[in-house]
């Protein structure tokens, strides 16, 4: 038996972490059960600092480092040898390693620094670059080499030409104000005998430029800043410190005129920063101490498509990329006379006239149109290379003009052979005298996204449904870039309803563990003294008039909903310990506001003046959010009062995860403070659920409606008591009956609905998951969409009359996708090395599986139908794992690691 899929946190032999007691995980392969581990970590030098002994155990995760005391810039490698079921050893693993950052506030000796001029807040300015040279007498007398990097705006660091780290938008989105990520490279590699040239572009990023729907400016700050700390270890023991200070030389004569995240850049070629007029950089200040993300790097992707050219109807050019992605353009300009100019344009749909649109996308009032998601790249004279470094982009479509545009075509038939989303232009013969000196393979889309490694394969008979899938990973990744965002154009905001409704999928399609635990740490930086957790973090371009909103319940919620649902995926203890004071703060904040009424903004509830206690009918909420317009056509005043029903069922919601979890730190942890608050919180848990079977008695919140999800919330969470949960059942498929079987949930329902049919009949959840007409999942893949849209209408949503809800980038429905792994396809993570397989076929499938790389390992299960409308099931799962394997109809059984075959 052997060991493989080595991580420290969950992270790929990271370096530059600050986590002072690691926690390493593998898999098994080969053998059957593990019996026993060791493992062995090395420093630097290859001294043991921590030899764990045989242990017997079956454990496989989150198990604690116990060597030496960890200290700044620790390099440990680590390995480790099983035994399996027989008591034989195994050969040793592949060696894996992490490296610490710097642990302590004395570590940091540089100095902040920003460029040479005074800021005016109304304006916007170049990319500031930072020069700094140094002298090496020999690089093979360097035995390590590190920089530590950060800054108040957004970086690109190059030594010696070669671009340091490949963090895209370094150093990442946090509240700059309170927390500030720095990445941590080697560099060894990258010097070179004598003199060794460094270069820093600094710009706006979140810190300076363009947050949230409006664009607003400086919300971190006005004055972008760096901080770079590189040192250098001889062999010889003595060390080399370059730091950030007056001695950088700094100038804003680089090409990069304009640069904003969602804006785009404006970029002139002419611009020759190779002998700039250069002054020192000046010396500035910032409290916060950087610290590690822990966290996996938003990285440029492979995902690189090719387009194809459309004329439009009024003779634009358009670029069309098959794929609607959150990234970057590449272009290359083969000969350009001095100052031409090309001008593009980033957007998502064609509007109907079949011209290129952003209305979908901005936010427009008189003085203001938001995002312009726009390149202006002028020309020098000769070859031309562009690829966009500071701003990324939400979109399928590229419009194209400026003088350069009418030299934009295509050969003959080009475009049309489109393979994986690739046009072919081999054996094109670029010498022909066409007229044309741009083509449309000239032009590349780079998908940029954070680096989550992907652990989904689903497929089944239903090509639409695959797509689906594909759509919905496409838009997580599409709205991953250092926080799970609800869009990649307009607002791009950490929505925290979008995050905890879509966390369970999440967990599934990729390694999701170290970006929820950053969003963890964003809210936890939000969080009030009273409890209160956001709807927006971090909450850089919140409007004003959106404050009110904090605490909303569906939202809010996502500080106790993320953390249960990766501690039940990953089986992380570790998770609850570090988020459990944030999670039962905001328990209690929920709690204080229950049982008070507020004018203007509680609703009518005449129940029990007893069970009002237990009633949440403060503070303002979102609701449902979202509805089909033909369920519910929202209004502003639906989110401007207290949301009865959705917020007393989330409380009693929260209150159930709280008291579960409350219940497992009692195990572990004799604590007084458990005692109180799982008492507190069973209470509330079912107070709550009373109140809510009271109220939905009253004329103003009968369940005797169509409004799907007013049935569905009460189902899933089984607030009802016997006789309610019946007539909830059947007024649901009256309301499905007469919505002719089409999805008419909003955000919050929408992965709980295929739940709560099963259990009344399977095959009604499969009738809804096979609808095809909209709204419903199937119809967006119908309609030619490649990414997940956020109104049920898609493409048609009008953004002007419709709330500003009409991005076609947006992962909150494909939250369904989490039901087709567990339930259809049977896969269900038990506990330790446990998993529970359940399959349920259905409908018009003929097929469906899916194979899924879980913290324990790979495990898959899928169905085939039978010429005699039987199912084959077969089963596979990893070593040192068992599975209980339920299959209608018949006994339960205990499987073990290997392929199981049944038939159902």
């Amino acid at each position: 038996m052997r060991a493989i899929r080595l991580r420290t946190n969950y992270l790929n032999n990271p370096v530059g972490i600050d986590i002072r007691r690691p926690a390493f995980s593998w898999n098994c392969m080969e053998g059957v059960t593990q019996s026993a581990y060791r493992i062995i970590c090395t420093d630097f030098d290859g001294k043991t600092v921590w030899d764990s002994g045989k242990v017997s155990s079956s454990s496989m995760t989150h198990i604690l480092y116990a060597g030496e005391k960890l200290k700044s810039r620790d390099r440990i490698s680590w390995k480790v040898i099983l035994w399996d079921e027989n008591g034989n050893e195994g050969a040793p693993s592949e060696q894996a390693f992490f490296e610490m950052g710097l642990l302590e506030k004395e570590d940091w000796k540089a100095k902040w620094i920003s460029g040479d001029y005074k800021v005016h807040k109304r304006n916007r300015y170049p990319a500031d670059c930072f020069l700094k040279a140094f002298e090496i007498k020999d690089v093979s007398t360097v035995r390590k080499a590190r920089a530590y990097m950060t800054a108040c705006g957004v970086y690109e660091g190059t030594l010696n030409g070669h671009r340091i780290c490949d963090f895209f938008l370094a150093p990442g989105i946090t509240d700059y104000r309170k927390r500030i990520q720095y990445q941590t490279a080697d560099i060894k590699e990258l010097l070179q005998n004598g003199t060794n040239q460094l270069s820093f572009l600094l710009a706006d990023g979140w810190y300076r430029g363009s947050v949230g729907s409006w664009a607003i400016k400086n919300f971190y700050g006005s004055q972008t800043k760096l901080y770079v700390q590189i040192e250098i270890d001889y062999e010889d023991g003595h060390r080399e410190t370059i730091l950030s200070d007056d001695s950088f030389m700094w100038h804003n004569e680089t090409p990069i005129r304009f640069a904003d995240n969602k804006d785009g850049e404006i970029y002139d070629a002419r611009f020759n920063d190779k002998n700039p007029r250069l002054s020192p950089a000046k010396i500035t200040e910032c409290a916060v101490i950087p610290s590690a993300s822990n966290n996996v790097s938003l990285i440029e992707k492979q995902h690189i498509i090719n387009p194809k050219l459309i004329i439009t109807p009024s003779g634009k050019k358009v670029l069309d990329f098959g794929q609607n992605i959150a990234g970057i353009i590449e272009f290359h300009i083969k000969d350009a006379r001095e100052g031409e100019k090309l001008i593009l344009r980033f957007g998502e749909k064609l509007d109907s006239e079949g011209e290129f649109t952003q209305h979908n996308i901005q936010c427009v009032r008189k003085d203001l149109v938001t995002p312009l998601q726009k390149v202006e790249y002028t020309c020098k004279a000769g070859a031309n290379d562009y690829k966009t470094r500071f701003a990324i982009f939400g979109y399928q479509l590229v419009e194209v003009t400026g003088d350069l545009a009418d030299s934009l075509g295509e050969y003959e038939g080009e475009g049309e052979d489109r393979t994986e989303g690739k046009v072919r232009t081999e054996g094109k013969d670029r010498t022909k005298g066409d007229g044309f000196r741009l083509h449309p393979s000239d032009f590349e889309a780079v998908a940029v996204s954070s680096d989550l490694e992907e652990t989904i394969r689903f497929d089944s008979s239903n090509l639409l449904l695959n797509r689906f899938v594909e759509n919905t990973l496409w838009s997580l990744r599409n709205n991953h870039a250092d926080l799970p965002t609800d869009c990649p154009t307009r607002e791009r905001h950490g929505w925290t309803g979008d995050a905890q409704l879509f966390c369970k999928t999440a967990t599934m399609l990729t390694n999701y563990a170290p970006i929820a635990m950053k969003f963890l740490n964003d809210l936890r930086d939000w969080q009030k003294p009273d409890g209160r957790l956001p709807q927006i973090a971090p909450e850089g371009g919140t409007d004003f008039y959106m404050r009110p909103m904090n605490g909303s319940t569906g939202w809010a919620d996502a500080g106790v909903i993320i953390p249960y649902t990766l501690w039940k995926q990953y089986g992380d203890f570790g998770i609850l310990e570090e988020y459990y004071d944030m999670m039962q703060k905001y328990a209690h904040y929920m709690i204080g506001r229950a049982g008070h009424w507020a004018p203007m903004i509680s609703e009518k509830a005449e129940i029990d003046k007893s069970l009002k206690k237990y009633l949440y009918n403060v503070g303002q909420h979102y609701g449902e959010w979202a509805e089909p317009k033909d369920v519910h056509a929202m209004v502003w005043k639906d989110f401007m009062t207290s949301n009865v029903e959705t917020s007393t069922a989330y409380l009693s919601y929260v209150m159930s995860l709280m008291a579960e979890v409350t219940e497992e730190m009692l195990e572990r942890r004799e604590n007084p403070l458990f005692k109180a608050n799982l008492s507190l919180f069973q209470e509330y848990r079912d107070g709550a659920k009373n109140a809510y079977q009271a109220l939905v008695k009253t004329k103003g919140h009968t369940l005797d409606t169509n409004r799907q999800a007013k049935l569905v919330r009460p189902l899933y969470f089984k607030l009802l008591d016997e006789e309610a949960t019946a007539y909830a059942k059947e007024r649901l498929l009256k309301a499905l009956d007469d919505y002719h079987w089409r999805v008419g949930t909003g955000f919050l329902s929408t992965p709980f609905i295929l739940y709560v049919l099963e259990e009344i009949d399977l095959e009604l959840a499969y009738r809804l998951l096979e609808n095809e007409e909209k709204p419903g999942w199937l119809f967006m893949v119908k309609a030619g969409a490649t990414s997940i849209w956020e109104d049920w209408d898609g493409p048609t949503c009008d953004n002007g009359k419709g709330g500003g809800i009409a991005s076609l980038n947006h992962y909150s429905k494909g939250a369904m996708c989490e039901w087709l792994f567990q339930e259809m396809c049977g896969i269900h993570i038990e506990g330790e090395n446990q998993f529970r397989i359940e399959p349920k076929p259905g409908g018009n499938f003929t097929f469906a599986s899916t194979e899924y790389d879980s913290v324990y390992g790979t495990v898959s299960c899928g169905f085939r139908k039978l010429s005699d409308g039987q199912y084959e099931i077969e089963v596979s799962l990893p070593a040192n794992t068992t599975a209980k394997l339920c299959l209608k109809g018949k006994e339960a059984e205990i499987i073990g690691a290997g392929k199981t075959m049944r038939v159902l």
